[in-house]
């Protein structure tokens, strides 16, 4: 496995990731300016889809990556293949069941959450329970082979078909059924199942127009291993459970926060209408921007769980240490300014996006300042979790980061209850817990694969980049503001500070000319820097 299949392939996830969530902001606010108070069916219908997805897909597309990247590296196409076909039928019958799942619980929840008329929502949901999964194993297959490029064009599909159809049924539904926003909203997110549809059907196309060539390479492979389906089951649930115990640790966290923040408030003196609105504040204003650049980290893990299993595999341990310590550089490199630009333009940002709301934007500020700095703490997390999966110890990770939840509870209950802290107690906890998974993991991928990160390129060097960049983020946000006002001064804020911070990394050498050929259209971008730096 070649460091350059890596890091273009991470560099491709990422790009197809931004794409994908910028779309889905464009899709929100529409969609939430029409249904109005309808919006509550589309937001109580979601987080049970979001578990039943979660429990049905977070571990196997990467336990597919991981035992395809180990059966092809040595020549093994033939069982690479099977590794598919097998999850092909596993997710299937997956999809199928949390499929029939929602059908026959989607009254019964919406009943439970107070809110029946959200049973619609759910039902237009069933087809992505369904289609997804077998999506993902696809998807997972050409990852484990390093092609990336399936994933990311499907996922750019599936979300121009649901915002595409979303608006449109949501729109039509509106108009017809004015007395009945359920239905409304049932189109609107049934624009996930469309979305689904069509991203499966794109990367079926992928797959048939490469089957030739996949074909070939089984026939004139050196190894044709035979494995029984059990036993390729029973290796893809080993590792993939542990993955999907830890995919369920991040949601676990936000449930921490809704169980204790809200009821910490009022004990310490807060009314009901202020301990929710301080609440929003944490969670849909500060938590929803922080959450926008982790798809950029997650495409990292993503891209480096089959190279490092190429490398383990063939015990190769150069090759190993290599990936590890630029998946580390690659985390540091697009984590320190995302954190540094949400600390520096924190409340212009949010006053930006939230200016119906200025007051609570202002104050979301504090939080949405220290979840930025955790987010730094979460890209080595997450990109070690990567690591140690490649390495076959995805134990490991979810072990360290409920370790960290632990943390978090105990930080958030005292701290909520300080006064002049309130919810920015919350978000100090789960800094802390991101904190601790990132230095238990480093402590593991250390004992585990004998890598150590050079301190000067990996953390110095990205740090000097970045404060020269925030100098520009603070000095041109200020001019800017002046004149253009706040929306415009942030735009040109974060063009001026990307483009220094670009050129930063080249000159003190953060990213080398050969490093930088490595990303797709690296090249260029090479002879663009050289006009600025000699």
């Amino acid at each position: 496995m070649s460091k350059k299949s890596f890091v273009g392939g991470a560099v491709i996830l990422g790009a197809a990731g931004l794409v994908v969530k910028l779309m889905g902001a464009v899709f929100r606010i529409p969609v939430t300016n029409w249904l109005g108070g309808g919006m509550a069916y589309y937001q109580a219908a979601y987080p049970i889809y979001n578990i039943l997805l979660t429990l049905a897909t977070a571990g196997i597309p990467v336990a597919i990556s991981r035992m395809v990247a180990e059966r092809t590296v040595v020549g093994d196409h033939y069982a690479a293949n099977n590794v598919f076909k097998v999850s092909f039928r596993l997710l299937g019958g997956i999809g199928l069941g949390t499929g029939l799942l929602c059908l026959v619980g989607a009254n019964w929840y919406a009943n439970q959450i107070g809110l029946p008329e959200t049973a619609y929502a759910l039902r237009a949901l069933i087809p992505a329970l369904v289609l997804i999964p077998i999506m993902s194993a696809y998807r997972g297959y050409f990852q484990g082979m390093q092609n990336m490029n399936p994933t990311a064009v499907s996922q750019i599909i599936e979300q121009v078909f649901r915002v595409g159809i979303g608006l449109a049924l949501t729109k039509i539904l509106l108009d017809r059924f004015a007395e009945n926003p359920e239905y409304a909203a049932a189109g609107a997110t049934f624009g996930a199942s469309a979305g689904a549809i069509g991203g499966l059907l794109v990367v079926w196309l992928i797959y048939m127009a490469n089957r030739k060539v996949i074909l070939k390479k089984i026939n004139r492979g050196r190894l044709k291993t035979r494995e029984k389906s059990g036993d390729i089951t029973k290796k893809i649930l080993i590792i993939a459970i542990p993955i999907t115990l830890g995919a369920c640790i991040m949601p676990f966290m936000n449930l921490i926060d809704a169980s204790i923040v809200s009821n910490r408030l009022q004990d310490i003196g807060f009314s009901y209408s202020e301990a929710k609105n301080l609440f929003t504040e944490l969670s849909s204003m500060a938590g929803t921007v922080v959450n926008f650049p982790q798809i950029i980290v997650q495409s990292i893990a993503i891209s480096l769980v089959p190279a490092i299993s190429m490398a383990f595999r063939e015990k190769d341990g150069n090759g190993l240490r290599t990936n590890v310590q630029m998946g580390m550089r690659m985390a540091n490199i697009l984590s320190f300014p995302c954190a540094a630009g949400l600390i520096i333009l924190a409340e212009p940002v949010l006053v930006l996006l939230y200016r119906s709301q200025y007051d609570m934007a202002v104050d979301a500020a504090g939080s949405l300042m220290m979840l930025a700095f955790g987010f730094i703490f979460l890209a080595i997390a997450q990109t070690l979790t990567g690591a140690l999966q490649g390495i076959g110890k995805q134990l490991i990770p979810v072990r360290n980061l409920i370790i960290g939840a632990v943390f978090k509870t105990i930080i958030t209950y005292m701290l909520v209850g300080i006064e002049s802290l309130n919810v920015i107690g919350a978000a100090i906890g789960t800094c802390i817990a991101y904190m601790i998974a990132a230095v238990l993991d480093i402590m593991a991928i250390k004992k585990y694969t004998g890598v150590r990160f050079n301190i000067m390129q990996t953390f110095i060097k990205p740090i000097i980049a970045t404060l020269v960049m925030s100098v520009m983020a603070i000095v041109s946000y200020n001019l800017a503001a002046k004149v253009l006002g706040n929306s415009m001064a942030v735009l040109v804020s974060i063009i001026l500070s990307a483009a220094v911070y670009a050129v930063m990394l080249f000159a003190t050498k953060t990213i080398t000319a050969e490093e930088a050929a490595m990303i797709p259209g690296g090249n260029k971008l090479v002879k663009i820097m050289g006009k600025f730096i000699k």
